[in-house]
């Protein structure tokens, strides 16, 4: 092989490398911040997550901040919300015992954790079908999640089984990209 060959494959074994670097630098383990970001392009750090590697995945612990929120009294229940001239998006506590307990490829737990309901400014009351569902995946710097649509209705009951997530994809709907005022979580 010519000097040119050796550098040329050199090279190449350091780009993959730090390619790889790049792609494995973020680790599920420590505390994390939580943010919405809006389609406005301003984002608010709403609160922070604790990962611990443990035997069969990563626990994680939520601390949401709330002097971020402002309450809001809807239904005839408070809420912990977020208000924009578009909309009010409003924290969903999941409020059934959960192991807390999420995989890199498995962030049910945390996505539970993390459901959101909005409404209009104009309108009167909280919709529960009208909820908000982030879901989160690796981009190497963190988890990114995308909003879906989902009915919380489905969780005015206890599940069958308190150890498997209650929401699948089945109950999960695309929205389009800007439909909501939060168009994207992240966890950095």
């Amino acid at each position: 092989m010519t000097i040119q060959g050796c550098l040329a494959t050199a090279g190449l074994g350091l780009a993959l490398t730090f390619s790889a670097g790049a792609q494995a630098a973020w680790e599920m383990a420590g505390e994390k911040q939580i943010a919405l970001h809006a389609r406005d392009g301003s984002q608010v750090t709403i609160g922070q997550v604790r990962f611990e590697p443990v035997d069969g995945g990563v626990r994680f612990e939520l601390h949401m901040d709330h002097a971020r929120f402002k309450d809001f009294f809807l239904s005839m229940k408070e809420f912990k919300c977020l208000e924009s001239a578009a909309e009010i998006f409003c924290h969903v506590p999941y409020p059934y015992p959960q192991p807390g307990i999420v995989e890199r490829d498995d962030m049910r737990w945390l996505e539970h954790s993390l459901l959101f309901l909005f409404k209009a400014p104009k309108d009167f009351g909280a919709k529960l079908w009208n909820g908000v569902y982030y879901r989160l995946e690796a981009d190497g710097e963190g988890l990114v999640g995308t909003p879906y649509a989902v009915d919380l209705n489905a969780i005015g009951a206890p599940p069958d089984d308190a150890a498997v997530p209650p929401f699948e994809a089945l109950d999960l709907t695309e929205i389009a990209p800007d439909a909501r005022f939060f168009n994207r979580l992240t966890i950095r």
